[in-house]
């Protein structure tokens, strides 16, 4: 743990801002007493020993490391002077360039992280501007290596793309699932069942290509070259346009990502 380094989280009080200061807590890379956060409406109950403001530039003033972790179309109306420190947006569209002239900072990184953070599980990709310079890149990795895995990207494009394909956390999984457990449903089981069903076949997946660190392309054949039921599911799902929906819902949500980041 760091004993000098201070961070601040506007929108500390958020799911994300708060999943973020929960995993930066627990990983001891600041003590609590150097972790601001500020909020718009109620102060959360969380992080008791950190300092709590409504004053988003008193946040700044007391932090090195200045997260920004609000919607997109609430951005515009913050507007906090950081001269010469570092400011981290997980904001989904905002350009680097954008975010430093509006705080008044060289040092900019975009990142992404995803719900997954709450529980420690994010896949967070992150792009920096050419001022931040590798002890400030060194904190970036600690605070994402904190909420999941990092990877430090090649453009902001690459951004844009990761934000509907990883940014999107659980949503797409939880897609699929709510699909099986509907078809479960129809086919008689009850939704209990279902439910319990297709949460552990999706669960088990994770943690097996997390352990067998397999590709998936290699599995799918395993099952194809089987021949029995799951290849039956399998071929009849490609018949069907499942690549075809999944590559036009990832393009769909680049070309949103992209239309967020410019100006009205």
């Amino acid at each position: 743990m760091s004993g000098s380094l201070r961070i601040g989280i506007v929108g500390g009080a958020g799911w994300l801002g708060g999943a973020i200061a929960t995993s930066i807590l627990e990983a001891g890379i600041i003590a609590p007493k150097n972790l601001s956060l500020s909020y718009r409406r109620e102060r959360s109950g969380r992080f008791p020993d950190s300092f709590w403001t409504t004053d988003n530039q008193e946040l700044a003033d007391r932090a090195d490391v200045i997260i920004l972790s609000v919607r997109p179309q609430d951005w515009p109306a913050v507007s906090i002077d950081a001269s010469g420190k570092l400011v981290v947006s997980v904001m989904a569209g905002i350009r680097l360039a954008a975010l430093s002239a509006q705080h008044q900072t060289e040092r900019v990184v975009r990142a992404l992280p995803n719900a997954a953070a709450e529980v420690s599980c994010s896949y967070t990709p992150w792009i920096a501007s050419n001022h931040v310079l590798e002890p400030d890149r060194a904190v970036i990795r600690q605070i994402f290596n904190a909420c999941g895995v990092q990877d430090e990207v090649a453009s902001e494009h690459d951004i844009d793309y990761l934000t509907g394909l990883t940014g999107s956390g659980p949503a797409f999984p939880a897609l699929l699932a709510a699909a099986m457990m509907d078809h479960a449903v129809d086919h008689g089981l009850t939704r209990d069942v279902a439910e319990r069903a297709v949460s552990t076949v999706l669960i088990g997946a994770g943690r097996l290509l997390e352990r067998r660190q397999e590709c998936p392309g290699d599995i799918v054949r395993t099952f194809l070259d089987y021949r029995g039921t799951t290849a039956a599911a399998i071929n009849e799902m490609h018949a069907s346009g499942f690549d075809a929906a999944v590559h036009k819902g990832l393009s769909a949500a680049f070309i949103k990502s992209v239309s967020m980041g410019k100006a009205p």
